[in-house]
Formats: C-alpha cells, sequence, structure tokens
C-alpha cells in the first residue's frame, strides 16, 4: 500500500502549500485551503495509462524546422482560427458559456471527418442524446465511436482498446482520477485530469479537445494553471438571442490569435459564415439616423457592420451610458472628445450604442463610425447608406491611421459602396487609381464630420 501525502490546496487557484495558511499568498483569497491526499504512486499511475515517450538531447542545429503536419477539420472558419488545422499531439481547450453550441461544433466537425477514427468521451449526457443531436446535423457515414463515462483510469483503458486518432473530452469539469481524493470539478481533480491527457497528447502524438465551462464572471473554470497546460485555447461567444457565434482564439502555440471564426446557429446546427459582411448589414433603411458603417478586421477577414447608436435627453438627471459589443469605456472616451474637442454637448444626454449581429468587436479603427453614429442621432440627421468609413481617434481629436487599408477598401468596394472615409495618413501610400471607389481622406474629427454631413 503506497503511502499517502497529506497537503493544501486552495481551491480558487490551485497553490498547494504543506501547511494550512488562512491567506493564499498566490491569489490572496481568504479561507480557501482544503486538505487533500495526494499518493506517492501517483506518477507510476500515470505511466501505466501513458505509453512513456524516450528523450534524449538533441543539439540546436539539427532540430528540424519543416513546417508542422495538420489535420483537416473540414471546417475552413475551424482551420483558419486554429492556424490552418490541428497540430497532432496538440491539447486544445475550447470555453464558452453554457448552450452556445461548444458541443454542437465540435461533434460536427468530428463527425463529417470520416477519414479519421475519433473517440467522443462525454461526462455530461446519454449515448443517446449524443446520437439525438447526431441526427440534427447533416453528416454521411462517420468513423466516431462514443464513450459515457467520467473515470479517467477507465477512459484511458478505452484508449488503449481502440487507439483513437482523435479524441474529445466533454468536458473536463466532469472528469475525476482515482488518484486524487476530491470530487470532480475541485481544482485538484481539473489539474490532474488535465496534465495526464496532456501526457498521453505528447507521447502517443494524439490530438485531444477538451471543452470546458465557464464561471459566471466569463473565465474559463477551474485553476489559471489549466489554460496555461495546453497548447490552444479558444473562446465560443454570442448570445443566445442571436443567431450568429464567434469562435477566438486567446491562446495558440502554433498560429496566431488574432484569427475569428463565424458561425451562425441553426437548427441542423451550425454553418460557417464566409462573407459575415453582407448579414451583418440590415437592410438600408432611407432616413434613419444614428447608423453608421464601419470597416473592420478581425484577424486576417475584413467585414463591414452596422454601429447603431441613441441620443436622446436624460430623463432622470443623472445620464446614462450603455454599450453593447463595444468597450463602455472607450465610448466615454469618444464622448469626452466629441464635447471637448467639437464642441457637442452631450453631457446631459442619455447615449446608447449597439453592435448589429450580436457580435464584439475589438478594432479601434471603428471609433469613427461610433463618434459619427452618435452625432448622427444627437442631430437627427441621416447618414448617406453608400458610405463606410475606418479610423481610429485619438483623445486630441486626430483620425490616427489604422492597419490593413487595403482590404478594407477592396471589402467596402466590393459591397457597393461609393465612399470610403480613411485617415490621410494611411492615404500616402496607396495608388488610389487601382479603385473605382471615392476615398475621402481626413486628419480630424471635424473634416470627418463636414464629409459626412456637409
Amino acid at each position: 500500500m503506497a503511502k499517502e501525502k497529506k497537503i493544501f490546496l486552495c481551491n480558487e487557484c490551485g497553490y498547494d502549500s504543506p501547511k494550512w495558511a488562512g491567506k493564499c499568498p498566490a491569489c490572496g483569497a481568504w479561507n480557501s485551503f482544503v486538505e487533500k491526499s495526494i499518493r506517492n504512486d501517483k506518477v507510476a499511475q500515470i505511466a501505466a495509462f501513458c505509453e512513456k515517450a524516450t528523450s534524449r538531447p538533441v543539439a540546436i542545429d539539427d532540430v528540424s524546422t519543416d513546417e508542422l503536419p495538420r489535420i483537416d477539420m473540414n471546417d475552413a472558419e475551424l482551420n483558419r482560427v486554429l492556424g490552418g488545422g490541428l497540430v497532432p499531439g496538440s491539447l486544445v481547450l475550447l470555453g464558452g458559456e453554457p448552450g452556445i453550441g461548444k458541443s454542437t461544433l465540435v461533434l460536427q466537425t468530428v463527425l463529417r471527418m470520416g477519414n479519421k477514427r475519433v473517440l467522443y468521451v462525454s461526462g455530461e449526457e446519454s449515448v443517446r442524446q449524443i446520437k439525438l443531436r447526431a441526427e440534427r446535423i447533416e453528416y454521411e457515414k462517420s468513423n466516431c465511436m462514443i464513450v459515457c463515462e467520467t473515470s479517467l483510469e477507465t477512459i484511458f483503458e478505452h484508449f488503449k482498446e481502440i487507439a483513437p486518432e482523435l479524441i474529445i473530452v466533454d468536458s473536463i469539469q466532469t472528469m475525476s482520477s482515482d488518484t486524487v481524493e476530491s470530487s470532480p470539478g475541485s481544482v485538484a481533480q481539473i489539474r490532474e485530469c488535465t496534465a495526464m491527457l496532456l501526457k498521453y497528447a505528447k507521447a502517443n502524438n494524439t490530438p485531444i479537445v477538451l471543452i470546458g465551462h465557464i464561471t459566471k464572471e466569463g473565465a474559463i473554470a477551474g485553476p489559471k494553471i489549466l489554460e496555461h497546460i495546453v497548447d490552444v485555447v479558444l473562446q465560443f461567444e454570442g448570445d443566445q438571442h442571436y443567431v450568429y457565434r464567434v469562435l477566438r482564439s486567446i491562446k495558440n502555440r502554433f498560429g496566431s490569435t488574432a484569427e475569428m471564426g463565424i458561425y451562425e446557429m441553426r437548427r441542423e446546427g451550425l454553418r460557417q459564415v464566409s462573407n459575415p459582411s453582407e448579414l451583418l448589414l440590415s437592410d438600408r433603411h432611407q432616413g434613419m439616423s444614428g447608423i453608421a458603417i464601419a470597416a473592420a478586421i478581425e484577424g486576417v477577414s475584413p467585414f463591414l457592420i452596422e454601429v447603431q447608436a441613441l441620443v436622446s435627453t436624460a430623463a432622470y438627471g443623472t445620464p446614462q451610458r450603455s454599450a453593447t459589443g463595444f468597450d463602455t469605456r472607450r465610448m466615454n472616451m469618444l464622448l469626452a472628445v466629441l464635447e471637448k474637442r467639437v464642441g457637442f454637448k452631450l453631457a446631459q444626454k442619455d447615449v446608447f450604442l449597439n453592435i448589429a449581429g450580436g457580435l464584439r468587436v475589438n478594432d479601434p479603427a471603428i471609433d469613427l463610425a461610433v463618434i459619427s453614429a452618435i452625432l448622427s442621432s444627437n442631430m437627427d440627421v441621416e447618414i448617406d447608406a453608400t458610405i463606410c468609413m475606418a479610423g481610429e481617434v485619438g483623445l486630441s481629436g486626430e483620425i490616427r491611421p489604422v492597419n490593413r487599408i487595403e482590404q478594407r477598401i477592396a471589402e467596402a468596394e466590393k459591397l457597393g459602396f461609393k465612399q470610403i472615409i480613411l485617415p490621410k495618413s494611411n492615404i500616402k501610400r496607396l495608388d488610389l487609381s487601382r479603385y473605382s471607389i471615392d476615398i475621402k481622406a481626413v486628419s480630424k474629427v471635424e473634416e470627418a464630420f463636414r464629409s459626412i454631413f456637409g
């Protein structure tokens, strides 16, 4: 019988200590330490489940830098966010709110990978529930196998028997190991199960996709070390009241973290949105104020979005400031610029801002569209529906240059816009004869307003 060792673990961050403490020195939480029993034969048990990989020191000059082979996921959006496909031996963590479509996205992806032997481990749903979801998704013959299990030791036995080429674990918070004497979902269990799955993935060159829950604050549940262990962290975002879902890369050791994939939720599953501009732009209503079109970029994809603003007199004395899909603090900064640099009095006005389609955009190039929509609503003057714009607004009221300007112009030209307003600094290095769209260069907020409102 292996000897047991007693340690104290912080339930908030997973910090371990040989003795109890009232305050965690790592995260500062009070009364968060609980006693845990750790068996000394834990390393031996992990080695029994995972084939031991032989390793030896290698000279850095002898290391090959050839392109890593990628596994095609048969999903252009997912492939792009992953950096070109799934890397063998990688550990991917997919997080998102309950009911957002994490399991649907993963299930429909593996069902269409008919040439790969996939094992789908579910700790939350029965085999019948997964089959009912699969019947709603259009797919041909699949080589996907399903097992409903929460014991990691039993799951590793299935790994040895089936030898899958791709593993899905839904979700990591439901898994538990006998090496840790605590309930599933605890900090110790999540950390231990993830470490064992990582060892298996690296030793057998088998990619594993973990589905994770998130807390009410929006962070992935479990210790922060969970995100440090995995190779890729993907965030699946969206509002359940909208049909659009956004897949973002938070961490990626094999690609860029600036990528974004857009999906449309339907009854038969998630549909890839290859051209988001046409879907994010609503019908161009004539005679309506407070609407401006911005040329934004997320990752490598340019798209045009509709910025909506409503400005009204504050009814209760204290003005309200509310933004959906845009940073409220940045909106307050832009309102201060309008008041200080341009002279528009908005201190006693309610200001509401919305990015159409339920998306959240972080591109600073939509600043110009935000202040234009606010001013349009304040004056109740319509902005021409054939005008779009891109530009970052500085604190002194200047229009700062933005990146990837040629892609923004090409996207606006493709969708039939007649004029685009851009920072003057970006125009200096452009060959304007290449474009049929009218390009208006501005350097200050006042110049932009004169071009838009006359």
